[in-house]
């Protein structure tokens, strides 16, 4: 058996000396390396940027949009869209454990989330199911690699496949907000009526708590009525979040001329990274989650509008995130079913 590189450079095709995140094109042939794991995958999560991009460029054709994906995957060995460089992520059964993988805690035969990006994942499609566009989930038959440093869930049987699938796919948001938000915060939850963001206001609120202020910027009527419903923000203010000076003027009516001490960006459209960056007070914070987000924009705007403030490159990854996001799910009856009514 062949041995393969910890980080997965043995599967870059080009260029060569890259990571395969980086990479232009991987090595998606599935013969097993010694520190590899086999996957047998059962549905594919795009992430929201790249899922919307992919739907708006098909006009919502699911034919053409899977046929977009299969095309991506075939040029690049992996699900890496182009446009937005990013990927998503997938679960499946473990079909192979190489000699070398650290496999403590899994064993053939278990359904597993992969918890790193599909923007490096080795990747073949050999079918697509189905594409539903109201999810950003695509069943497929297909099989992938892990690499030994990539990371991964064992699916609970509390929770319903595709439910913790949704939930894992944005679990990076809730715990960076567990980190960032403190007692006594105000915090802005930009977009927080999609998947992350309904996570992030649960996290925020439960840290800000009665002293704090959890305000949510949300464009859809709908998601910002059932956010009020569900009392998971102290105000919801219905506004295009690339529409900067207005959401300004609606935030800072609420904190004053301050702002906030934490904004959350979770939108998965471009140009909002001055809508943040304004509501933001000074030596504040702002987490960009949304791969939507250019970080060229986001710092030298701030440095052109005078502020001093933290800008956080959305990691999804944070020690002990998929515990968090499963721990919430089964916490709040209202946001589990409120995934099983979108996701499942």
């Amino acid at each position: 058996m062949k041995q393969g590189c910890r980080y997965g450079t043995h599967r870059v095709l080009e260029p060569k000396g890259t990571l395969p995140q980086p990479a232009q094109k991987l090595d998606n042939t599935m013969e097993l390396y010694d520190n590899e794991m086999l996957i047998s995958v059962k549905t594919l999560n795009i992430d929201s940027a790249s899922f919307t991009q992919i739907k708006t460029a098909c006009n919502g054709d699911t034919d053409r949009m899977a046929k977009m994906i299969t095309d991506i995957v075939a040029e690049r060995g992996k699900m890496q869209n182009p446009v937005t460089g990013s990927g998503g992520m997938l679960i499946g059964t473990v079909k192979a454990i190489g000699p070398s993988f650290p496999a403590a805690g899994v064993k053939i035969g278990d359904t597993i989330a992969t918890l790193v990006s599909l923007s490096l994942t080795p990747l073949k499609i050999h079918k697509i199911i189905s594409v539903n566009p109201k999810n950003d989930q695509v069943d497929v038959e297909a099989e992938a690699i892990l690499f030994e440093s990539g990371i991964f869930a064992v699916l609970p049987n509390d929770i319903p496949e595709k439910l913790a699938l949704a939930a894992l796919d944005v679990a990076g948001a809730p715990a960076q907000v567990d980190r960032l938000v403190k007692e006594g915060d105000t915090v802005c939850i930009i977009g927080g009526g999609g998947k992350s963001g309904v996570l992030c206001c649960y996290q925020a609120m439960q840290n800000a708590t009665r002293t704090g202020k959890v305000i949510v910027v949300e464009y859809s009527e709908e998601n910002a009525r059932r956010i009020s419903e569900m009392k998971l923000a102290d105000h919801v203010i219905i506004a295009d979040a690339t529409n900067v000076m207005d959401v300004y003027n609606k935030v800072t009516a609420i904190t004053g001329p301050r702002g906030c001490d934490v904004v959350i960006n979770n939108v998965n459209v471009p140009n909002t990274e001055m809508t943040s960056i304004l509501i933001t007070k000074g030596n504040g914070c702002v987490y960009f989650f949304s791969m939507a987000t250019s970080f060229t924009k986001a710092a030298l705007g701030a440095e052109g509008v005078g502020k001093d403030i933290n800008l956080i490159v959305g990691n999804g990854y944070a020690k002990g995130h998929a515990d968090l996001t499963l721990s919430i799910i089964r916490e709040s009856e209202d946001i589990r079913n409120l995934f099983n009514k979108l996701y499942v």
